[in-house]
């Protein structure tokens, strides 16, 4: 079966947006059931112990991902722009070259976090009765980061090209290989957290190869010639210069959680108890708004590459209103239903009392958080990456002194951990919006300077060409 590119600079802006998006939602809330049994498989099989060791690298793991996720995301956003404006050489030259990147990047980032293993997690104040197999667990994982690297860019690749379905296919192969390794390599050969960590990094390898080796056979706009095959030091340094501050804005979010969750840390086990399972449910209200974001990158970097400029503006309308219709629609049910869903997760009153007022008051600024995503996705889509450093310094900014602010010098409580949450979306919301209205996203578009040196291609002549 082949599988053709999606033109989406032509037809219906909403109808495209929310096709786009559903697949990848769906993938999302695969992801999440995956994690979900896995940690069931641990935390039952191995116990307590095992599963806050493996919990404890979670944050540090995910630290070492960001530089290949955002090299994968800027990788994206040229081929859908180069796609858009018809310059097929130059999307080849990016497919290519962002491939060679990546491999770079994902070998050296392995290397590196395995051995800087030990020395973080120390850092971290990891429990000492835990770090033997928090080290074993993430040495594993940490050494198939270039997996997680190759995985995510040929999924860009292909989103890029307007094809959401094809990686879904491959996330759910990904999802019931990484459960059955982990059933075989816990549960049968009882091979301890390491099995765990062995089974994630070998489904993560299958599944990349798989997608790999099938995007490149059965999508014609990804046959590549030997002069497809050269390496451009400028296309990488393009690649890199996309795809970083992405990556970096990542990071500052993920360095803002951690200062959170210490501030959580401090209230006791009510507030740590409270925080996390709003946290699990906030993992699942995010999805609908991470699928948009990756669908108006898409969006907008295919019509901004072909110049069309308003279209893609009508694509950002539409995904705000979809985004606000669905953040209203959380918002109602957890006002109506916010405890029986914490009951869920946790048990205790007051933890449950707790837990059920943070999803009320988080839930008022589901609106700006939908915006934050689509707003950054139809940002970076248009080439305007920069921008991404801007919003993770703004949400790093708001968490660490909004909490300090509240707490230190106003003498609130617990409460103002979920207070913090509501002016971080806010505010970023806000300079994400700032960002957009300011307009300089109009000539970040990376065809602009490029389009003299080559013709663009009509659609009905891409499938196939050697251009």
């Amino acid at each position: 079966m082949r599988t053709s590119a999606i033109d989406m600079t032509t037809g219906s802006e909403t109808g495209h947006v929310i096709r786009f998006s559903l697949p990848l939602l769906a993938g999302n809330l695969l992801q999440q059931v995956y994690n979900l049994a896995d940690t069931v498989i641990v935390g039952k099989k191995l116990g307590d112990d095992a599963l806050a060791a493996v919990g404890a690298t979670g944050s540090v793991t995910y630290l070492f991902y960001t530089l290949c996720l955002g090299l994968a995301t800027g990788a994206g956003i040229l081929t859908a722009q180069f796609f858009g404006a018809g310059m097929m050489k130059r999307m080849r030259s990016a497919v290519w070259n962002s491939a060679l990147v990546t491999a770079v990047f994902g070998i050296i980032i392995s290397i590196i976090s395995v051995l800087l293993t030990e020395p973080v997690l120390r850092l971290m104040d990891t429990d000492p009765e835990l770090i033997g197999m928090s080290v074993r667990y993430m040495r594993i994982a940490c050494a198939g980061t270039v997996a997680v690297a190759a995985y995510n860019w040929i999924n860009a690749i292909m989103r890029a090209l307007g094809d959401s379905k094809t990686p879904l296919k491959f996330l759910g192969l990904s999802c019931v290989l990484n459960i059955a390794l982990d059933l075989l390599f816990v549960m049968v050969l009882h091979t301890g957290v390491q099995g765990a960590a062995i089974a994630t990094v070998i489904a993560q390898c299958i599944s990349a190869a798989a997608c790999t080796v099938y995007a490149f056979r059965t999508m014609p706009e990804l046959k590549m010639a030997a002069e497809d095959l050269r390496t451009d030091a400028g296309m990488m340094r393009l690649c890199v210069r996309t795809g970083l501050p992405i990556a970096m804005q990542s990071a500052l979010i993920a360095v803002s959680m951690v200062a959170l969750q210490r501030v959580t840390n401090g209230f006791g086990k009510t507030a740590m108890t409270a925080y996390t399972a709003s946290m699990r449910v906030e993992q699942l209200v995010q999805q609908p708004f991470f699928s948009l974001n990756a669908s108006l990158a898409t969006f907008a970097g295919q019509n901004i590459g072909a110049g069309k400029t308003e279209r893609a503006e009508r694509g950002l309308r539409a995904g705000l209103r979809t985004s606000s219709v669905l953040a209203l629609i959380m918002m109602t049910v957890f006002w109506i239903a916010g405890e029986p869903i914490i009951r869920c997760f946790i048990s205790g009153a007051a933890p449950i009392a707790l837990g059920a007022f943070a999803l009320r008051t988080t839930s008022l600024c589901y609106v700006p958080l939908g915006s934050i995503h689509v707003v950054r996705g139809f940002l970076n889509g248009a080439g305007d990456t920069g921008y991404a450093m801007l919003n993770g310094m703004a949400e790093v900014v708001c968490r660490i002194f909004g909490a300090l602010i509240m707490i230190r010098v106003l003498g609130m409580d617990c409460r103002a951990i979920w207070y913090t949450t509501c002016l971080t979306w806010f505010v970023t919301g806000l300079v994400g919006w700032l960002r957009y209205k300011g307009g300089a996203w109009r000539n970040k578009a990376v065809t602009e300077q490029q389009t003299a040196a080559e013709p663009a291609v009509p659609m009905r002549k891409r499938q196939g060409s050697r251009v």
